[in-house]
């Protein structure tokens, strides 16, 4: 399986969960009279529709290159991000306005069973962010990685809603609005997971050298190729789940310009069949004995 149908299988999963807890919080917190899990069901239908947007992410990215993409379509990922990103803000910010009016508000306990479920919501989110935070990092995209965080902050707020109506179960009078406060530091933690997925996916499209243990195999693995004496310059950019890359690469300065280019298709060949991730990779071939002046 290719790690693009990789992703989007882990996308149906996220799409398929976010709708069942949905359901499960919104009823819980209506017939238990929590609005911790109320916030907590608006934050899992905000996650349905910013995994839908993932998932269009991925298949368009998925598109071949073509004249006016010549480096394909993937840099559609970081623009999902974003909007994933703004789906999380929204859906703190409605949380805060509602937690705000709840606790202006006089109402009643939560019911204790709806403990109960949130134990069971927390260990399935826990469980799902870890399931996808996997694939993202095996897929190297950022958007699943935006979407693992929407399950790690589900649990979080889950957590908090847990807190919340705990201590309104058993304080009783007077403690009514605790599982509000929980849901509205929930919010907060939102908007700072918000900024986490925000900061990779802002550094990929700024194409921001960040990929040092890439950089690194790239280097030794470049080695391995007969001709090939030393590396210099190396560039690399992320588009979507692919990375390209632009290398220096220092030959013996007396071969042939035929050999020269030999070399460079040869290492070319070499680092795609090594290092899987790698899309499109540009050589530069230099001569050892040369002096050279540094670029960057």
């Amino acid at each position: 399986m290719s790690i693009e149908q990789t992703a989007i299988k882990t996308t149906y999963f996220s799409i398929i969960g976010n709708i069942l807890l949905a359901l499960i919080k919104g009823l819980a917190g209506f017939f238990g009279n929590s609005y911790a899990l109320i916030a907590d069901a608006i934050e899992s239908t905000t996650d349905i529709f910013s995994s839908i947007l993932v998932l269009l992410g991925f298949k368009y990215a998925e598109r071949p290159a073509d004249k006016n993409h010549p480096y394909g379509h993937g840099k559609i990922e970081p623009i999902i991000t974003f909007l994933v990103v703004a789906f999380l803000v929204i859906s703190a910010t409605v949380i805060v306005h509602e937690s705000i009016d709840n606790i202006l508000t006089p109402h009643k306990v939560p019911k204790p069973w709806t403990l109960f479920v949130l134990g069971a919501i927390i260990l399935w989110k826990e469980i799902s962010y870890r399931i996808v935070i996997k694939k993202s990092i095996e897929t190297n995209s950022t958007s699943l990685k935006a979407d693992a965080w929407h399950h790690r902050s589900d649990a979080i707020t889950s957590i908090m809603a847990f807190v919340g109506i705990s201590i309104a179960v058993i304080f009783g009078k007077g403690y009514e609005t605790a599982d509000d406060w929980a849901a509205l530091l929930a919010a907060g933690f939102i908007l700072y997971n918000s900024y986490l997925i925000l900061r990779p996916a802002l550094g990929e499209i700024m194409d921001e050298q960040r990929y040092d243990s890439l950089l690194e195999e790239i280097r030794v693995t470049s080695l391995q190729v007969p001709g090939v004496t030393e590396t210099e310059k190396c560039f690399i950019r992320k588009a979507g789940m692919k990375f390209h890359v632009d290398l220096h690469a220092l030959v013996d300065g007396t071969i042939t310009v035929t050999e020269g280019h030999d070399i460079a298709h040869n290492l070319t060949d070499h680092l795609c069949e090594k290092i899987p991730v790698l899309g499109h990779v540009h050589i530069h071939i230099e001569p050892n004995d040369a002096t050279h002046q540094d670029y960057f």
